[in-house]
């Protein structure tokens, strides 16, 4: 008989357990956030994901730049779009300045800023004047119109070699300055 008593006991017990158990299940699970909506970035969060994407920035008739990417996953509530193999054109004053394409890039939609990076091999930027300039992760200010590194930077062309660290360079000015560690090879005239 107490055998019985036992076993009652304790499955009121546990059912008591089992209500409380789902009693804290039901009110604390609308505060507990989800893994993938806490995922910053996440292509479940994005606003859009937009295929061959293209933002033209333009000042009066002029066009300033592009930017093409092959995806983009675009967050209005923070004003950006994270870039997958993406190209950009910058257009100074003369007309198509410089080229640079790259893995991955993230483009500020309220103040035009945007960076590149490669994953694997450096940037490559192409200037209309015949310098190719590379590094490893670029990003542009709209505002000054300047482009800048403080990652290893390579110059090359018209017979020279420039390599140091960091770059700073102005698109209207077309100046284009290496700011540490700068050393300049001279290939042989041919």
């Amino acid at each position: 008989m107490w055998q019985r008593w036992v076993r009652g006991g304790l499955l009121t017990l546990s059912m008591v357990l089992a209500c409380f158990l789902g009693y804290l299940l039901v009110t604390n699970s609308g505060t507990v956030p989800t893994q993938t909506a806490a995922v910053s970035g996440s292509i479940d969060t994005a606003d859009a994901t937009v295929s061959q994407f293209t933002f033209t920035h333009t000042k009066g008739d002029t066009v300033q730049w592009q930017v093409q990417a092959q995806e983009a996953r675009v967050f209005e509530r923070d004003k950006q779009a994270i870039l997958q193999a993406v190209a950009v054109t910058l257009f100074g004053q003369q007309g198509r300045e410089l080229t640079v394409t790259g893995d991955e890039g993230t483009l500020n939609t309220e103040t035009k800023n945007f960076a590149l990076a490669n994953r694997a091999e450096p940037l490559v930027i192409h200037t209309e004047s015949g310098y190719v300039i590379y590094t490893n992760h670029l990003a542009w200010t709209d505002q000054t119109r300047e482009i800048r590194t403080q990652d290893p930077v390579r110059i090359v062309g018209h017979g020279l070699e420039v390599t140091g660290r960091g770059l700073l360079g102005n698109l209207d000015r077309e100046e284009f300055e290496v700011l540490e560690d700068v050393h300049v090879d001279l290939a042989p005239a041919s």
